[in-house]
């Protein structure tokens, strides 16, 4: 392969669906083309269906991970310092995905329009072009000007009081825990995480995946499939001759 930087891997991984990225990372374990990074059913490296996608005429995106946590406002929360998670995208490699936990008092769940326009618009500032988050967004329309992906749980009008708990922490959105500088990719079906030093290799893997999976495809639309021949071809591979 020819060699790619990590930014050029990271635009590159655009072209793959996020269930690829999932199959090289961690879902077929004992494939030769899986990294087998994390148990495939509980490894908590992809999201669940509490998310939807917002925005998916965007497309798959990838980028390295930003974090935060917010809450509604109590007096006993700490304050951290209003330039917290301005500072910490600042510093994120770019492109950024920004991993957003929320939680709130019983019955406000739902009722937080955390991100809107504004928002948005001052973290895309900070190379910030999506977010996965655990709580809906408001401003849909104003936002989809921006170009920046949404994984969320809904869309709601307004929020009360909120609160910046932590940024640059672990975090676990949708039953994905992501920690700052991992690689997410999303994509409509979801988000899928990874450590930054295997860049190269799910790129490598997930092309390789690409192309079986053409192969593999192809033996079904041949004019004439049948399922003998189908038999006699998977008892062809099975016994190694080619």
């Amino acid at each position: 392969m020819t060699e790619l930087t990590d930014a050029q891997i990271i635009q590159e991984l655009r072209q793959f669906d996020t269930a690829t990225i999932c199959n090289v990372v961690a879902t077929y374990a004992g494939s030769p083309i899986c990294l087998s990074l994390y148990d495939s059913w509980r490894g908590e490296y992809y999201t669940d269906t509490s998310l939807r996608c917002m925005y998916p005429e965007i497309g798959p995106i990838c980028g390295y991970v930003a974090t935060a946590w917010y809450s509604d406002r109590k007096p006993e929360h700490t304050t951290l310092d209003r330039w917290a998670l301005l500072e910490h995208l600042d510093a994120t490699p770019k492109p950024v995905i920004l991993v957003v936990k929320q939680t709130y008092s019983p019955g406000l769940e739902n009722m937080c329009g955390l991100f809107g326009g504004n928002m948005t618009s001052s973290y895309k500032a900070f190379g910030c072009i999506g977010v996965v988050t655990d709580g809906p967004l408001r401003d849909l329309e104003e936002i989809r000007e921006m170009n920046v992906q949404y994984l969320a749980t809904g869309l709601t009008s307004g929020h009360g009081a909120i609160q910046l708990r932590a940024a640059g922490t672990p975090v676990t959105v949708a039953r994905m825990t992501v920690q700052p500088g991992d690689i997410v990719h999303m994509d409509q079906c979801g988000a899928a995480k990874f450590p930054a030093k295997y860049l190269s290799k799910v790129y490598e893997y997930a092309i390789a995946l690409r192309e079986r999976e053409q192969e593999s495809q192809k033996r079904y639309t041949v004019p004439d499939f049948s399922l003998e021949k189908l038999k006699a071809a998977r008892a062809k591979r099975a016994s190694g001759k080619q």
